[in-house]
């Protein structure tokens, strides 16, 4: 007499075999959306931060800026909080170390761009830290952001002082 498959094994064998086999499928599934590449994608997907970094000469002011681009139907939360905070190294003076949305240079629902006047104390290559926090929102849901990132400067020295000629006497 054949037996059925299942009566080879006892009972409380079968439901073990069965929870590892869900466990199995379950970590499957659910591994690939825990993984940190596509949360990075995803924010990518929301917004574009873009850099100017400028040349300065030594005892000069020029500025730098940083625009946020929102994308894919997102827009830049008009009431939330605006900021970048900037860190800037040795021989390089900030008006403000901590810019808000009272500081923006230009603001629409798309994006909004800091202007950030730079001065310089000492030639060299130098990097001001940033981090920038605002708020992205569509229809129905709204994103905080926090986005860390660097400007890079290159400070050059001072322009020698040029001849000043005297004018000849008669």
């Amino acid at each position: 007499m054949a037996r059925a498959y299942g009566a080879r094994y006892p009972q409380g064998m079968r439901r073990l075999a069965s929870l590892f086999g869900l466990l199995a499928v379950s970590s499957l599934a659910f591994g690939s959306l825990a993984s940190g590449a596509g949360v990075a994608a995803a924010a990518d997907a929301l917004y574009e931060i873009k850099k100017t970094e400028p040349k300065v000469a030594v005892g000069a002011t020029a500025t730098a800026s940083l625009t946020i681009t929102a994308k894919s139907g997102w827009h830049v939360n008009a009431e939330a909080p605006i900021t970048v905070a900037l860190t800037p190294p040795a021989g390089v003076t900030l008006q403000k170390a901590k810019l808000t949305r009272a500081d923006l240079a230009s603001s629409s629902l798309e994006s909004a761009r800091f202007d950030i006047p730079v001065s310089a104390t000492e030639a060299g290559k130098k990097t001001i830290n940033a981090e920038a926090r605002f708020v992205l929102c569509q229809e129905q849901a709204c994103k905080p952001v926090k986005e860390t990132l660097a400007l890079a400067l290159d400070i050059t020295p001072a322009a020698a002082p040029k001849d000043i000629k005297k004018p000849k006497r008669k």
